[in-house]
């Protein structure tokens, strides 16, 4: 199976709001929600990717013609490429009934275990969600990333008992998912937490905690404050507030707001392909996380159709880092980019 035909497969069965585009842009879909969009005007999705158009890679061959290594070993943990799934939750309502948030998660997780990556799974007002990611995730061998959403104290309490269950090398919060309109009418009370609730949050757990949803330095400063043992610099793909800027917009400055803080730095939001992840990398990113089309990988071919996505980005990042110098993870530097004015 070629990408080629994972995207067509993916249009005859993902529903009416997802278009399964060529390149997934936030065009085609705008505010279109339920589906793939963003909120307000859609400006959110589409700055997300074209602000990586700005950058630029620089090209140089005269350098040792040597082996190609995308590995990378982040929370203790081996990877093939430092690329991860992103959390999707409600399938069925966005992206058609042909999967559910169960089968849906089984299919992400076991195929991004089976190919070196880890996926991120979603959480919703079904507790059923959690449940099966889970338990996909223990299947895995812990491969994979709970993402809790900002409930009460007590609900994440509960949640995360499931997540110790799944061995899961590490377990994330989208804070941004406050501004879900089912988590602002939820009883009891759930959605933003001061720095001392999440403090206390992270506290209780032993595992690497990753905080979501992280547009500035003031705070990606307070996530650090928490405790935090990474972040995500991401505005949840334009979905909760209209006008953000883009992701590749502040992750610059919120890299050198915590250069030599040992906190590891994840960015999501329009990235595609390998050539963008190649330039997170050099931006500082210590890896990314890509999230819809994984949506359209699953749909158009399930398990194969996620390798398929997964072998397409990481020859796409060997290519670049092969055509700019650079032979390892660790080479990949920040003048192998130029960002344009």
């Amino acid at each position: 199976m070629t990408y080629q035909e994972v995207v067509k497969n993916a249009r005859e069965r993902i529903g009416k709001y997802c278009k399964a585009c060529n390149v997934c842009n936030g065009r085609a879909c705008t505010n279109l929600v339920p589906g793939p969009g963003a909120k307000g005007s859609g400006d959110g999705a589409i700055r997300n990717f074209d602000a990586w158009k700005n950058i630029r890679v620089n090209m140089d061959t005269i350098c040792e013609n040597a082996p190609i290594d995308t590995s990378v070993c982040l929370f203790g943990k081996g990877f093939a490429m430092p690329v991860f799934a992103g959390p999707v939750g409600a399938v069925n309502l966005h992206y058609g009934d042909c999967y559910d948030d169960t089968q849906y998660n089984k299919i992400l997780v076991n195929a991004c275990a089976e190919n070196g990556i880890a996926a991120f799974t979603g959480d919703g007002m079904d507790a059923n969600v959690m449940v099966a990611a889970t338990k996909a995730i223990k299947e895995a061998g812990g491969a994979g990333v709970p993402t809790v959403k900002p409930w009460s104290r007590e609900m994440v309490a509960d949640k995360m008992k499931m997540v110790k269950d799944s061995n899961a090398f590490a377990v994330a919060m989208d804070i941004d998912a406050a501004g879900l309109p089912f988590l602002k009418n939820f009883q009891p009370p759930a959605g933003s937490k001061t720095v001392e609730e999440l403090k206390a949050i992270i506290s209780e757990h032993d595992v690497p905690f990753i905080v979501k949803g992280i547009i500035t330095v003031k705070g990606a400063l307070k996530a650090k404050e928490a405790g935090a043992a990474a972040i995500v610099v991401s505005n949840h793909g334009g979905r909760v507030l209209d006008q953000c800027p883009a992701t590749a917009e502040v992750l610059p400055e919120i890299v050198e707001a915590l250069k030599g803080s040992g906190m590891k730095i994840l960015v999501d939001g329009g990235i595609r392909d390998g050539v963008t992840v190649f330039k997170a990398l050099a931006m500082g990113a210590d890896g990314v996380i890509i999230a819809r089309p994984f949506v359209t990988a699953v749909y158009g071919g399930a398990e194969e159709g996620v390798k398929c996505y997964i072998e397409k980005i990481k020859a796409e990042l060997a290519d670049t880092m092969a055509m700019c110098g650079a032979h390892s993870i660790s080479e990949i530097t920040g003048d192998m980019i130029r960002i344009l004015k």
